[in-house]
């Protein structure tokens, strides 16, 4: 029997405000609204903030104005907005605060551990969750979703970056100190999306491709395009 799916949107205007990653890369869209951006009152080089590694070898430039990701916005309003889920019972057809006892139970049993081990185990914790299209889900190319949609209904590569996050800001890791990264699969030659933690001078890469946390040093074939956590977004450039 199909899952049922509360989050499902219904196609409209907004749920078709923008197009998917994919295809923002394809038309070249998305790289040259960032230029244009980039080149508006409020972006500045980085300056003032920790001397983070820069990512895949790219020139990051800072902004506040996060008005130009209207779906990273909706997925953290809506996080913040189901944080008071109800109680339930799990059979229940709307989403309650019993489809999420796995999910913070094993959180909780992480709390005692060092910051390395939270970050390996949140990775392959949701890296466990099977990868489901956007339109299966959804019914439009492109949506971010929050933790508790992609628990409910697995989800892509953003997802999964978006729920690792929330798993490690919940964790007490600092939304400063992590990004979800929008970038370039040279070698697949597609969009892609990971979160990047930053610890003890390390970019370390959560990858819903990679079972193991790795240094972003080391990783050669993906070009990051932008970056974003709660307080800003980043543009790269080679």
């Amino acid at each position: 029997m199909p899952r049922s799916n509360p989050f499902r949107r219904r196609r409209g205007a907004a749920a078709r405000s923008l197009p998917g990653i994919s295809g923002l890369l394809r038309s070249g869209l998305l790289i040259a609204a960032l230029t244009v951006a980039a080149a508006r009152p409020g972006l500045a080089a980085i300056g003032g903030e920790p001397a983070y590694p820069a990512l895949f070898g790219s020139h990051e430039i800072r902004s506040s104005q996060l008005s130009l990701f209207p779906k990273w916005r909706g997925a953290v309003s809506r996080y913040f907005d189901e944080t008071r889920l109800p109680e339930a019972p799990c059979y229940a057809r709307t989403f309650n605060k019993c489809h999420l006892r796995e999910w913070t139970g094993f959180l909780a049993g992480l709390r005692s551990g060092d910051a390395e081990t939270r970050i390996r185990e949140v990775n392959r914790f949701l890296n466990r969750r099977p990868y489901i299209v956007d339109m299966r889900n959804y019914g439009v190319e492109d949506y971010w979703a929050t933790p508790f949609q992609f628990l409910s209904l697995d989800g892509d590569c953003e997802d999964y970056a978006i729920a690792k996050y929330f798993s490690l800001r919940a964790l007490g890791f600092p939304p400063d100190a992590m990004r979800i990264v929008v970038l370039h699969d040279l070698n697949l030659r597609t969009a892609h999306a990971v979160l990047v933690v930053y610890l003890d001078g390390r970019a370390l890469v959560l990858d819903n491709q990679s079972p193991a946390v790795v240094d972003a040093r080391s990783i050669l074939h993906y070009r990051a395009i932008y970056s974003i956590n709660e307080q800003h977004w980043w543009l790269h450039r080679l």
